[in-house]
């Protein structure tokens, strides 16, 4: 388990922040190689011999396909062997039980154990990290790193470590060694992380609070009721994530570094292509730079695209947890994208706004309910819930939920909108702006201290991935 939230916040953090800057500049990367180790360990040391394990093997790939990049064979054959080393260490812990149950259905292997090995936190995330630093080094697209501490620091940096951006090495790599902090990028990191925290802690929280009470009664809520509870969770996901995504990039910023955006406001879109443009815009990257590209993306011909993108969202979805429906929820948008590339998208580009976004919207959280239910009779049954209207329109018990929570459902709508974000940049310029700004920090910092003080533990959705 990684650090409480108030630990984090009024021990570790400030500790953390003050001896980062009173250490001389050369030592910063040991110091924070060093902090990484020690959150990222807090609950599970075990887990940072994992960790150091994956560092240290691929350091060492990173010199050699480097030293024997001129020899295209040798280089190839070194970055195959890293690459199955990494999604082995992957698999092992990740997909082993899912694996085993597959193997269960088979006569053969039915008395066959399933293991139980505990899932390393964020392994997903910096796996994809590693393994981009040494196929960008095979690919001459980044300079080799040299020093060991300073990869260590860039493979466990804190601030994303456990739930990401996944960080290319080439977006960073000057900055491990270069960067320059500065008071204007400290506060920015410090508003920034504070409107993720606000996220998480304020909406995100709540979000998943309404969707629990309102799946606990499914089977009278109504059609109403139904699609309320998955609205819920399709806000809590969203500002979940993006929440830490935000954190993540606040905190950087605190340490001198600048991390690329996660979310672009992703409820706003009026196709999946373009959700895909706006929702984890860094897993999206990783496997169009590293997946899609290298299958020959879309330039040898129609079934040829149609295989990658199967391939690709198959992967997406795998990636996402040891379990089908996360399969079928990454086939689900693979299957819809390779019909808007076909003949749907320029359709959509035609059709008013409101219909197109609909659309999108509509899409977007009937995928939620493939994405939630591992149990496939579930997932269904639920689904039977949003269409029938076996329950009436909707239950006494979610009515009342439904108004109880319904300005924070106004809330949350309007906040996953660029409004606010365009009101901010009209006004920030002006004189003493600074004054609200600062006080709106402070309030956002005593309301989450306090909600966090009465709620029960409430991680981040994408620490299991």
């Amino acid at each position: 388990m990684v650090f409480s939230s108030l630990l984090f916040l009024f021990l570790y953090l400030p500790i953390v922040l003050g001896i980062y800057y009173i250490t001389p500049r050369r030592f910063r990367n040991l110091f924070l190689f060093v902090a990484n180790l020690v959150f990222y360990g807090w609950g599970e040391p075990v887990f940072i011999l994992v960790m150091i394990f994956s560092t240290v093997v691929n350091y060492i790939y990173g010199l050699l396909i480097h030293k024997y990049q001129d020899q295209k064979r040798t280089a190839k054959i070194l970055l195959i062997t890293c690459i199955i080393v990494n999604l082995g260490l992957l698999g092992f812990f990740k997909y082993a039980g899912f694996v085993a149950s597959i193997l269960q259905s088979i006569p053969l292997f039915s008395n066959l154990p399933t293991p139980l090995i505990p899932l390393p936190i964020g392994i997903s995330f910096y796996t994809f990290q590693i393994m981009s630093y040494v196929i960008d080094v095979y690919r001459k697209e980044t300079s080799v790193q040299r020093n060991v501490i300073t990869f260590g620091t860039y493979v466990a940096l804190f601030p994303q470590l456990i739930a990401g951006p996944i960080v290319r090495y080439q977006d960073v790599a000057d900055q491990m060694d270069h960067r320059v902090e500065n008071l204007d990028q400290f506060t920015n990191g410090v508003k920034l992380f504070l409107v993720g925290l606000a996220k998480k802690v304020l909406i995100a929280n709540q979000m998943g609070a309404l969707w629990d009470s309102l799946r606990q009664t499914s089977e009278t809520n109504g059609i109403l009721g139904s699609w309320v509870g998955i609205i819920a969770f399709t806000f809590q996901i969203y500002f979940d994530f993006s929440g830490y995504s935000d954190m993540a990039r606040g905190l950087g910023n605190m340490l001198g570094f600048e991390f690329l955006i996660n979310f672009n406001y992703p409820y706003i879109s009026k196709s999946i292509t373009e959700f895909w443009r706006r929702w984890h815009i860094s897993l999206g990257t990783w496997f169009r730079e590293y997946v899609y590209i290298p299958l020959g993306g879309n330039r040898k011909g129609k079934p040829r695209l149609l295989f990658n993108l199967l391939v690709v969202w198959f992967l997406t979805g795998l990636w996402h947890g040891a379990s089908w429906n996360f399969i079928l929820w990454g086939l689900y948008f693979g299957v819809i994208l390779i019909i808007e590339k076909f003949f749907l998208l320029k359709r959509l580009e035609k059709a008013p706004p409101v219909v197109s976004h609909l659309y999108a919207l509509v899409l977007i959280v009937l995928g939620w309910v493939i994405f939630y239910f591992e149990s496939t009779p579930e997932m269904f049954q639920y689904f039977g819930f949003l269409f029938s209207g076996s329950a009436g329109l909707i239950g006494g018990d979610a009515l009342a939920l439904t108004l109880s929570y319904l300005p924070l459902l106004l809330v949350a709508g309007v906040a996953s909108t660029p409004l606010m974000a365009k009101l901010y940049e009209k006004v920030k310029s002006m004189r003493y702006t600074w004054i609200p700004e600062t006080v709106a920090c402070l309030l956002a910092l005593v309301v989450c201290t306090a909600t966090l003080v009465s709620q029960s533990y409430n991680p981040f959705l994408y620490f299991r991935f």
